[in-house]
C-alpha cells in the first residue's frame, strides 16, 4: 500500500479529516459567491444538503491522499445520488460542474498553503492525483443528472402522449400529470419533405426538431403532439387563432419545408371533434392541390362539401362528361378558371397562342352548354370541375408545368 502523501511536513488526508466540516461550510459559501445559480437555492438546501455533499467530497479527497487512488463506483454513490437531485430541482449542469471544480480549486489552494521549493515532486503527485479524481467524480456526476433528465423527460413524454390520447379519446378528464389549458389550436398539418431526407434519415429527426421547437415558442404551457416526418396533430394551449398563420408560417421557416395545415379553436372537451375535422379539411387541402398555408373550414367550404357522399355530387361530375375525349379543351378549361379566368396567363401555362384558348373555351362550351364566358355558368363549371376531382373521373386534366 503506498505511503500517505505529506507537503508542508503534514498528512494531507489529516489536514481535510480534521478540518472537513469547517472547509465544507467555506468551501459552500465560496460557491454561493462565485456561481449565480447557487445564490437562488434556499438556505435550507445550502446549509443543510449542499455542506453535507461537499463534507462527503472532502473525506473522499481525503482518502485519495492516504490511499493514493480514485474513489470506487461504490465511494461514489452519494455524489451520483446528489446529481440527481440536482437534476429533479433543475439546478442546470453546468452550475453543478461549476461548484465541483470550484471546490476542488480551493481545496488545492488549502493542500499547497505552506508547501516549500523542496516539495515539487510531492506537489506534482498531488496535483495528478486531484486531476485524476475530478475526471472520475465529474464523469459519474454527468452520468448521474444526465441519466435523471433523460428520465423525467420520458416520464414527461409520457404523461404529455397519454393526456393527447385522453383528448382524442373525447374523455380529457382522464389525463393526469399534465394541466389542460382552457383551450387549444387543434392543427392536422402535413409536413414536405426535407431536401436532405432522400439521403440521410437523420433529417427528418432534424426537421422534427425545429419543427417541435418553433411550436413550442408560440406557447408557455407543454405543446401536445403527435408527430412523424410526413405530418401529424399539433394541440397548441391558449392560442388565438389570429396567431395560428403566424406559427405555421414558422413551422415551414425553421424546417425549410412547405406545411400544410388545417386548424380549429377548442375547449378540451372538443378537441377530438375538432381533430377529426381538421383531418377532413386537410384531405380536402390535397385534393384540391391547394398551396401551403393554414386553412379552415369556411376556406373550403365547396370542396369540403363535395367530398361528402351525396347524390348531387355525381350529377356534377357528369356535366363535363362531353369534354373526356378532348382532354386539351378540359386542361383549358380548368386552368382558366384556376388563373381567375386570365387567359393570357392560361395561354403562358398552356404554350398556346390566346386565340387557341379563345377557340377551346367556345369549343367546351358547345359540347357542353356551359360557357365559361358567363359569369351565370361559371359556378356550375367549377362545381363540375371539382366534382371530377373527388370522384376521380376519367379524363382529369393534370396540372400544367409553370
Amino acid at each position: 500500500m503506498s505511503e500517505p502523501l505529506s507537503l508542508a511536513g503534514r498528512a494531507v488526508h489529516e489536514l481535510l479529516d480534521r478540518n472537513a466540516v469547517r472547509l465544507a461550510r467555506e468551501l459552500v459559501r465560496g460557491f454561493v459567491a462565485d456561481i449565480p445559480f447557487y445564490r437562488q437555492l434556499p438556505d435550507e438546501e445550502i446549509t443543510g444538503d449542499i455542506v453535507r455533499i461537499t463534507e462527503i467530497n472532502l473525506r473522499l479527497v481525503a482518502r485519495l491522499f492516504r490511499e493514493r487512488r480514485l474513489p470506487t463506483t461504490t465511494e461514489l454513490a452519494p455524489l451520483r445520488a446528489s446529481a440527481a437531485r440536482r437534476a429533479q430541482e433543475g439546478v442546470p449542469l453546468e452550475a453543478v460542474l461549476a461548484a465541483y471544480h470550484n471546490g476542488a480549486a480551493r481545496i488545492w489552494d488549502h493542500v499547497l498553503d505552506g508547501c516549500g521549493p523542496g516539495e515539487l515532486d510531492d506537489a506534482i503527485g498531488a496535483g495528478r492525483l486531484m486531476l485524476g479524481y475530478i475526471g472520475v467524480v465529474t464523469g459519474a456526476v454527468c452520468a448521474a443528472y444526465q441519466a435523471e433528465r433523460e428520465s423525467m423527460v420520458s416520464q414527461e413524454q409520457h404523461a404529455r402522449h397519454a393526456a393527447i390520447t385522453a383528448l382524442l379519446s373525447g374523455e380529457p378528464h382522464a389525463t393526469a400529470g399534465i394541466r389542460l389549458a382552457a383551450r387549444y389550436l387543434v392543427l392536422s398539418v402535413t409536413l414536405g419533405p426535407h431536401a436532405d431526407e432522400r439521403s440521410a434519415a437523420v433529417a427528418g429527426r432534424r426537421k422534427l426538431h425545429r419543427i417541435r421547437d418553433a411550436v413550442q415558442g408560440f406557447s408557455a404551457e407543454p405543446v401536445l403532439s403527435l408527430l412523424e416526418s410526413g405530418g401529424g396533430l399539433v394541440l397548441v394551449p391558449d392560442l388565438d387563432w389570429c396567431e395560428a398563420a403566424e406559427l405555421v408560417a414558422a413551422m415551414g421557416k425553421a424546417a425549410r419545408v412547405e406545411v400544410r395545415a388545417a386548424g380549429e379553436v377548442a375547449a378540451p372537451e372538443g378537441v377530438a371533434n375538432a381533430a377529426r375535422l381538421t383531418q377532413e379539411v386537410l384531405d380536402v387541402v390535397h385534393l384540391f392541390r391547394h398551396p401551403p398555408g393554414l386553412y379552415r373550414l369556411a376556406d373550403v367550404l365547396l370542396e369540403y362539401q363535395l367530398t361528402r357522399p351525396s347524390e348531387a355530387v355525381a350529377g356534377l361530375a357528369t356535366l363535363l362528361d362531353p369534354l373526356t375525349d378532348n382532354p386539351d379543351l378540359l386542361q383549358t378549361l380548368t386552368v382558366y378558371l384556376e388563373t381567375g379566368l386570365d387567359r393570357r396567363r392560361t395561354a403562358e401555362l398552356l404554350h398556346v397562342h390566346p386565340n387557341t384558348v379563345d377557340y377551346r373555351l367556345r369549343r367546351a362550351a358547345s359540347l357542353t352548354g356551359l360557357d365559361p364566358v358567363d359569369p351565370a355558368q361559371l359556378q356550375s363549371i367549377g362545381a363540375a370541375l371539382a366534382a371530377r376531382r373527388v370522384t376521380n373521373r376519367p379524363g382529369r386534366p393534370p396540372r400544367p408545368a409553370s
